[in-house]
């Protein structure tokens, strides 16, 4: 299993490219960097909207940015997709048994 993430790396990620929270929130759209700051301090989650806009500012993945929610998510997916596998038989069902397969392998 991969050694445990941060929730989010936007912080870091702002640090690199040398921007304020301010500068961030403008690239956003957004009107100062109180919302920034409260996504570095993993007080409150972005929207979709803004989490692609990260992703186009900082020019990183979302799974890259927001890792430990990635890493979180993707282990959720794999347990169920295990439980899912289990409850799946018979011929018809053979590319949905090899694609939980392959998500149940997820984090193992």
């Amino acid at each position: 299993m991969p050694s445990p993430q941060l929730s989010n790396y936007v912080r870091s990620n702002r640090k690199r490219l040398a921007l304020s929270q301010g500068e961030v929130a403008f690239l956003l759209g957004k009107e100062s960097g109180a919302d920034v700051s409260r996504h570095e301090n993993r007080q409150r989650l972005p929207g979709l909207e803004i989490a692609l806009a990260y992703e186009v500012v900082f020019g990183r993945p979302l799974s890259e940015i927001f890792g430990g929610i990635y890493q979180k998510a993707e282990g959720e997916v794999a347990k169920r997709a295990r439980i899912l596998a289990s409850r799946t038989n018979g011929k018809r069902d053979a590319a949905k048994r090899k694609m939980l397969g392959h998500l149940a392998a997820i984090n193992r």
